[in-house]
């Protein structure tokens, strides 16, 4: 495992009060520790583990695990910066890169496409829960002297990683809460008839990545693995197992993944303690874009952070 540890990791955010649009900045501080585990296939599980720099004598930190969506990453936009922001108010953030999502040490750029071709959902699963496994068995470990509660931990994931930590939710007894953010509730209504047929007749089809301008394969075996574990790996299938605090969050002007997703996974989802937030028209992320270059966030997304940040609070603290 390579470790780094970046001490006083400043950041600067508006914060939203309530529903007063009224704003206010401030500088935050968080100890940021990078590293990586192996996955199953023993390739690595990029990780950034962000703590507060300010600490509670020894208090132990629940910890939320940040999941990135398709043609995603860790690193992509204002992530980190809302990761650091979140562990400001007293919570240890992981953010993982999948170890299938094409981007290798460079943790930015796509050059690892043999990988993201063969993306599986049930790999993006399993590598949830072996990050699960390192932070209970020591093997990721917080820069400073506050300890993990790894017993009680939440999940929360952007688009398909929306629809990966629904299905994280129902799948590993350690979450205790979960926040989505733009998610898909069905993976298979996603796939279209152009798709299915290049799979069909030519094993793999090809998308383009309208920021990088890049041709990205996808082979057969993700399509393939949907369908033969769509009940394990759908989170429209799974939402109706949860018990658990969920929190769907979705902007009435998504480009990419209609609103009525949301709602779909609120219906379905079984907890008695839920909730569906629908923004006003601000996009698939809620205005962020990458590269962010800003000193504060767009408001549609402090938005959306700030009710992630009293989710977690007010169900996992």
């Amino acid at each position: 495992m390579s470790n780094c540890y970046l001490r006083a990791y400043f950041i600067s955010c508006l914060h939203v009060l309530f529903h007063n649009p009224a704003q206010y900045s401030t500088t935050i501080s968080a100890m940021k520790h990078s590293g990586s585990i192996p996955s199953t296939e023993n390739l690595p599980i990029y990780y950034d583990l962000y703590t507060p720099d300010s600490e509670d004598d020894h208090k132990p930190l629940p910890v939320i695990l940040f999941l990135h969506g398709f043609k995603g990453f860790k690193d992509w936009g204002p992530f980190p910066d809302a990761c650091a922001s979140l562990s400001s108010s007293g919570f240890a953030v992981l953010a993982m890169n999948f170890s299938l999502n094409g981007v290798g040490e460079s943790m930015t750029e796509f050059d690892e496409l043999d990988l993201f071709a063969r993306e599986t959902l049930s790999q993006d699963l399993e590598d949830v829960g072996t990050m699960i496994e390192a932070l209970k068995n020591e093997g990721v470990r917080s820069a400073g002297t506050n300890p993990l509660d790894t017993g009680n931990m939440g999940i929360l994931g952007h688009s398909r990683g929306g629809h990966t930590a629904v299905a994280a939710a129902a799948e590993y007894p350690e979450i205790r809460c979960l926040v989505t953010w733009s998610a898909v509730a069905d993976y298979n209504a996603r796939w279209s008839d152009q798709m299915i047929s290049d799979w069909q007749e030519h094993g793999v089809t090809d998308i383009l990545n309208g920021r990088t301008g890049q041709i990205m394969p996808i082979k057969k075996v993700v399509y393939d693995d949907a369908l033969e574990n769509a009940d394990r790996l759908m989170a429209v299938n799974r939402a109706g197992e949860l018990s658990l605090p969920a929190l769907f969050i979705h902007s009435k002007g998504d480009e990419g993944v209609p609103y009525q997703e949301a709602e779909t996974l609120f219906n379905h989802c079984s907890s008695g303690q839920k909730e569906l937030k629908l923004m006003p028209d601000s996009g698939h992320t809620f205005d962020a874009s990458h590269p962010f270059e800003g000193d504060n966030f767009p408001d549609p997304f402090q938005q959306v952070l700030t009710h992630t940040r009293r989710w977690f609070q007010n169900h996992l603290q």
